[in-house]
């Protein structure tokens, strides 16, 4: 059972006080609060757990502060959307917002390799007004002779060509708890130029105890990837250990299913279940065309596959785009075949820009639309 309190309630409140001295009282029931500070009012819910059968939802409505009470029937989930639910929610993070009306574009390189190829992905950003990115420094590999990434020994001097540049938020991959020291550390190190947003990679999407870790730090939100081999309902739980554990800061990443109907692509791209995600809970979706389709195949129309597949997650509502590029990807160390090049960064942004704008003008036309009075 949910309680959805009035709005701008405070936990310091006397309302509020009472109703948790209420709570306390009640046998078998524990009660978590969550929350989330939105553009114009503070949302607050609490969460009770156990046995909440017994409950009668006409009393608990008339407890100090709550405006409305759900019960769930399904699965218990922080991060669902609850009957009819239709609040948007989003977090902000180093002065860049995200959710589910938003749109951040996250081009870098999926591994970094020399401080001289960051520097020119960073500037190429900046020259087109971005202000994110992606940069792997410790890279999972199914082979154990790949190249696993620089490690710590890059984080420095990413961070620092991130504040000269003005990149406010970078997507990286860790696959240990010592991997979130190592960056904090850096961060400090350089005077916190920047801001990072873990990247939770799909072989880990069901490590539960990294995601239990990640989970009760608050300081880094967190984009989890869909897991490969597993369910999408398996990859939402996954989300939900985040968030159990307190960061409800979590974005979802669609990268693709592995499956060799998916072929010739890498992956079997399932972009389509960007507003499934999205009906199902209220985190911001990212897709990764790059990991999706692998390659720089071209169709007959003269657009790239990886293209194709970007506009079809973005008309259909995707709030991030994780995309490979590299200033000389026959150079790059991981994934070269399947990065976009520094002068495609306009054309990619441009593109992105029509596939926006054709999901908001079907936004706007699905909320004209009424059966029997609809009109042009």
């Amino acid at each position: 059972m949910i309680l959805i309190l009035a709005p701008n309630t405070r936990t310091d409140s006397e309302e509020f006080k009472r109703l948790e001295d209420f709570l306390r009282q009640m046998p078998n029931i524990r009660h978590r609060v969550h929350q989330e500070v939105g553009e114009q009012q503070l949302l607050t819910e609490v969460y009770l757990i156990g046995d909440t059968a017994s409950l009668s939802v006409d009393e608990v409505s008339t407890l100090p502060t709550v405006e409305r009470v759900v019960r769930i029937s399904e699965e218990y989930r922080v991060l669902g959307r609850h009957q009819d639910d239709q609040r948007s929610t989003s977090f902000e993070y180093n002065g860049v917002r995200f959710g589910q009306d938003t749109l951040q574009v996250f081009a870098g390189l999926c591994a970094v390799n020399t401080r001289e190829h960051v520097e020119r992905m960073m500037q190429a950003l900046r020259s087109h007004g971005q202000v994110c990115t992606r940069m792997g420094a410790y890279k999972p590999r199914t082979n154990p002779y790949s190249f696993q990434g620089h490690g710590k020994e890059c984080l420095p001097y990413v961070f620092e060509l991130a504040g000269k540049y003005g990149i406010k938020v970078i997507a990286m991959e860790i696959t240990h708890e010592a991997h979130v020291d190592e960056i904090r550390a850096a961060l400090q190190q350089t005077g916190n130029p920047t801001g990072v947003m873990l990247q939770i990679g799909t072989r880990n999407t069901q490590n539960f105890e990294l995601l239990k870790y990640v989970g009760r730090q608050h300081e880094f939100p967190v984009l989890l990837k869909r897991g490969f081999g597993i369910t999408l309902e398996e990859s939402l739980n996954a989300a939900e250990y985040l968030a159990s554990e307190g960061n409800r800061k979590v974005v979802f990443g669609l990268r693709g299913m592995k499956t060799n109907m998916g072929d010739p692509h890498r992956n079997f791209v399932d972009f389509a279940h960007v507003p499934v995600v999205k009906r199902l809970t209220r985190m911001p979706v990212c897709i990764d065309p790059s990991h999706s389709v692998g390659a720089r195949d071209k169709a007959p129309d003269g657009l790239l596959d990886l293209m194709h597949a970007t506009a079809q997650g973005v008309i259909a509502g995707a709030n991030m785009i994780l995309v490979d590029f590299h200033p000389d990807p026959s150079k790059a160390l991981v994934d070269g075949p399947q990065a976009l090049t520094l002068e495609e960064l306009p054309y990619f942004l441009d593109d992105v820009g029509i596939a926006r704008e054709a999901y908001e003008k079907r936004v706007k036309l699905a909320g004209r639309f009424k059966p029997g009075v609809f009109s042009v």
